[in-house]
């Protein structure tokens, strides 16, 4: 084989934004920060978070109809 041509495997400790942290191994270093686990998906945890839709979608209409009547006013 040659040399020098598999990267360097270090001990990783992995920490979620949840704060869950565990052991592995990985080329790229010491430390890896990572948003979502399998501690806090939803895919594995079966619960779900229902995200505010119906509040987003008043603030959309609302947003978009002040620059409607604007836009027909100035006609």
């Amino acid at each position: 084989m040659k040399k020098d041509l598999h990267p360097n495997l270090h001990e990783t400790k992995v920490t979620c934004s949840c704060g869950y942290e565990f052991d592995s191994k990985s080329s790229v270093g010491d430390k890896i920060h990572v948003e979502i686990c399998s501690q806090c998906h939803p895919f594995y945890t079966g619960q779900q978070k229902f995200i505010d839709t119906a509040g987003r979608i008043d603030r959309f209409k609302r947003k978009y109809a002040q620059a409607g009547s604007q836009k027909g006013q100035a006609q």
